[in-house]
């Protein structure tokens, strides 16, 4: 068990991708920044996806940012979590800015 979440495209070529083990808090971190709790299901996703604009990814990068603005920079450079929520949140917001919106699976 655990989390995939993955981001696609139109094309439903996956463009970003994140794995959290089932008991790994960092998980509901991504969830909330996505405001996406609906798809928690707590060992895993639900297996249900939605569709993300522009907009709400940037928004989900500001949060991003200030949550980042509170954590110990040491913590910060360690993480390598952190480092994939960074950059799962970048890859489906070039989508989005490229086709209009991207698509997220939450398995």
């Amino acid at each position: 068990m655990g989390h995939d979440i993955s981001g696609f495209n139109k094309a439903k070529e996956e463009v970003a991708y994140a794995r959290f083990s089932k008991c790994n808090y960092n998980a509901i971190t991504l969830y909330n920044l996505l405001d996406a709790n609906d798809y928690y299901a707590g060992v895993s996703g639900s297996g249900g996806h939605s569709m993300f604009s522009v907009p709400q990814i940037e928004k989900a990068i500001v949060d991003y940012d200030q949550l980042l603005a509170r954590i110990d920079s040491k913590i910060k450079d360690e993480s390598w979590d952190l480092k994939q929520i960074s950059e799962f949140l970048q890859n489906c917001l070039a989508t989005a800015k490229k086709e209009g919106s991207v698509g997220v699976y939450f398995g």
